[in-house]
C-alpha cells in the first residue's frame, strides 16, 4: 500500500510540473548588435558599451538598450517596447520610426528623435550633447530637464505635455501642438 501511495504521488508530481512547465512563458532573446541590422523581427536588442549599431527596418518585439559610450542610429524601426539609453555617446531615431513605448536618454551625449511615432514620452535627462525632437507624435509627454547641450523642440504633436526645466542654454524651437501643458522653459515653444 505504501508503495502504491509513493507512485501515485510521484505521478501527480510529475503531471503538476509537465502542465507547469507549459504555462512558463519562453524568455526573450537579447540580440548584441555591433554593426548593422536590416529588415529582421528580434526580441530584444542590445547596443553594448562602446559599439555603433545601425537598425534599419528592424522590428524589436521587446526593448532597445543602449548602453555607455555606445551609439545607436535607428532608421524606420518598429519597437514595441522602449528605448533606453543610460550614458550612450548618441542615439538617433529617424525616418518614420514607431516607438510602442518611450524614448529615455540619459546621462549620455547627443540624441535625435525626428519624424516618428513615439506611444510613450521622450526623455531627454542630464545629456551634455545637442537633442532634438522634431516633427514627431507623441503619446505621452516630452521632458527636457538638466541637460547642457542645446535642444531643438519644434513641430510635435504632444498628447500630453510639454515640460523643459534646468537647461542650460534653454530649449529652443517652436510650433509644437500640445494637448497637456507647456511648461517652464517650453513655455513658449
Amino acid at each position: 500500500m505504501g508503495k502504491i501511495k509513493l507512485v501515485l504521488a510521484g505521478s501527480a508530481l510529475g503531471l503538476g510540473l509537465g502542465a507547469g512547465a507549459l504555462a512558463v512563458p519562453a524568455l526573450a532573446e537579447e540580440r548584441t548588435c555591433r554593426g548593422s541590422i536590416g529588415a529582421s523581427t528580434l526580441d530584444n536588442v542590445r547596443v553594448p558599451q562602446g559599439a555603433t549599431c545601425a537598425l534599419t527596418g528592424t522590428r524589436v518585439k521587446g526593448t532597445v538598450k543602449v548602453e555607455r559610450n555606445a551609439v545607436l542610429v535607428a532608421r524606420g524601426v518598429r519597437v514595441i517596447g522602449n528605448v533606453q539609453a543610460e550614458g550612450a555617446r548618441a542615439v538617433t531615431i529617424t525616418k518614420k520610426s514607431t516607438v510602442g513605448g518611450s524614448v529615455q536618454v540619459k546621462q549620455g551625449g547627443a540624441a535625435k528623435v525626428s519624424s516618428s511615432r513615439v506611444t510613450g514620452d521622450i526623455q531627454y535627462d542630464a545629456n551634455r550633447g545637442a537633442l532634438q525632437a522634431v516633427g514627431n507624435r507623441v503619446g505621452g509627454s516630452i521632458q527636457i530637464v538638466g541637460n547642457r547641450g542645446r535642444a531643438l523642440v519644434e513641430r510635435n504633436t504632444v498628447k500630453g505635455n510639454l515640460q523643459c526645466k534646468e537647461n542650460s542654454p534653454a530649449p529652443t524651437g517652436g510650433g509644437n501642438v500640445v494637448g497637456g501643458n507647456k511648461e517652464d522653459q517650453c513655455g513658449r515653444l
